[in-house]
């Protein structure tokens, strides 16, 4: 594996592969938290994660003690200026850590990068046998919600694929989130600031945030974030179980290409280097061979 002169583009293969490492950040969101701990750690080994938990008060899971962890004083602000901020301290702790590592993955507690199981091959494996790699990959982005007349409340015993077959193909998390080189994400992590986004045709970003409708009705009563103005924007993200429970779901298989063409070359004018939203809000039956990735 070599790289280029500036970092931008990265030759797979070579029989050390690929550094990786994972980043997000975390404030009451215990039951996400370990999941993206035990998700990114068979991805990159557990001692090459970087959860940074939102205050002191935070806890770690328990078979996470002992592991690189970033604690920041919690300052409350309200949630677009939080979102801002939260962007260019991600950009920043990731650009050091390519003194370490070839890739970094920045994403939310709640956001599951997966590689299809089709091609039998985790992750790291995936990315280090492209031929090049270049300087941020996207996934198709896939919002889980609850059917709420076909699926029951979420067992934390089970895989949640297992328990949840449908997703609103969605281009709020067709994100940027495999960088190979330092470079400046914007509010939300959606975008690169000045440059331009590729989906790769066998990477999926689950976002697993409105999986629940009781885990979700838990995250509209939390105080920290009524105080900093994120209850209204959950109350309108709820708006996913109906669009769920009342689609007609189209067969993803048949579905993701289509999905990958347009958000490529459909922008939305305000940002020409984010993917557009496709009409109609189109709901997919994820295919069984995820049933088990997360």
């Amino acid at each position: 594996m070599t790289g280029t002169g500036n970092g931008a583009t990265f030759r797979g293969g070579g029989s050390g592969g690929l550094r990786i490492c994972a980043v997000t950040t975390c404030r009451n969101d215990d039951f996400f938290l370990g999941r993206w701990i035990a998700h990114y750690g068979r991805i990159c080994g557990p001692d090459n994660l970087v959860p940074i938990l939102d205050g002191h008060d935070q806890a770690l899971p328990d078979d996470h003690l002992g592991r690189s962890v970033l604690r920041l004083p919690h300052r409350p602000l309200g949630r677009v200026p939080a979102m801002r901020r939260r962007a260019r301290v991600m950009s920043r702790i990731a650009d050091a850590l390519f003194h370490y590592y070839d890739v970094v993955i920045v994403c939310d507690v709640d956001e599951f990068l997966v590689v299809d199981p089709r091609l039998g091959m985790d992750l790291a494996a995936y990315l280090a046998s492209r031929p090049r790699l270049p300087r941020t990959l996207s996934g198709l982005g896939l919002d889980v919600g609850q059917h709420l007349e076909q699926e029951g409340p979420l067992d934390p015993e089970r895989p949640i694929l297992e328990q949840r077959a449908y997703a609103h193909v969605s281009s709020r998390y067709t994100k940027p989130v495999v960088a190979t080189a330092p470079v400046t994400w914007g509010s939300g992590m959606h975008r690169i600031k000045g440059r331009n986004f590729r989906i790769d045709p066998n990477l999926f970003v689950f976002h697993l945030g409105m999986v629940d409708e009781a885990l979700a009705h838990g995250k509209v009563g939390d105080g920290d974030r009524q105080k900093t103005g994120w209850g209204g924007h959950l109350k309108r993200r709820r708006r996913l179980f109906e669009i769920i429970t009342g689609a007609e779901p189209r067969d993803g298989d048949a579905y993701f290409p289509r999905a990958r063409r347009w958000q490529s070359w459909i922008r939305p004018l305000y940002a020409l280097n984010k993917p557009g939203m496709i009409p109609g809000d189109p709901v997919i039956r994820i295919p069984e061979r995820f049933r088990e990735v997360i």
